[in-house]
């Protein structure tokens, strides 16, 4: 029995280690990175030709800053579509709440906004800190028109239309980025990045 398996043998794992393939596609970072990194699954990576950093990997998407709790949380939620989608929901209305100027978030009714956010952001225990300038995700133009989704906010005229205008171009980018790209999680020093919960 000896003979026919080789006992001393242990298996290889690939250098990119398949996480999920679905609804999005992680991946263990082959480099050591301190950040989550996205690359378009057209683009093909190969690790033996990058083995310093992110720096030389094009074309990519490093994602920190306001985008990193964004990540973290979709990357914790991995294996439901349906959570996943929520945070990516909440994470419109964030981005909404942040950067689009509307008529309507003028008003009183911004109030409404601001409890509906805190809901979800306590169901999901998702938080976003420091500088928020960017918080959706990064989409390549060719794939994603953000100059439309903008426009369709800023003409929503009630707050129901304004929510059908953030979910349906959330769910828009969600199939998008499942689509498109490839995730990398962070690895430092050789251990792998976990998420807390």
């Amino acid at each position: 029995m000896g003979k026919v398996i080789d006992l001393q043998k242990k298996p290889q794992t690939p250098p990119d280690e398949l996480i999920t393939s679905s609804p999005w596609q992680f991946r263990q970072s082959p480099w050591e990175v301190p950040h989550f990194f996205q690359i378009p699954k057209s683009h093909t990576v190969d690790p033996e030709s990058c083995p310093a950093a992110t720096d030389s990997i094009e074309p990519h998407f490093l994602l920190k800053g306001g985008v990193t709790p964004t990540i973290q949380a979709l990357y914790t939620y991995r294996e439901s579509e349906e959570k996943m989608r929520e945070i990516y929901y909440l994470t419109g209305l964030m981005d909404c709440m942040i950067n689009q100027i509307s008529p309507i978030l003028r008003t009183d009714i911004l109030r409404s906004m601001y409890k509906k956010i805190i809901q979800i952001k306590e169901n999901f225990r998702v938080n976003w800190y420091g500088p928020l300038d960017q918080v959706l995700l990064p989409l390549n133009p060719r794939f994603y028109d953000n100059t439309q989704y903008r426009s369709s906010l800023n003409l929503a005229g009630t707050m129901k239309e304004l929510y059908q205008a953030i979910r349906k171009g959330t769910d828009e980018m969600f199939d998008i980025l499942s689509v498109e790209y490839i995730f990398y999680c962070p690895k430092m020093g050789g251990l792998k990045w976990r998420p807390m919960r």
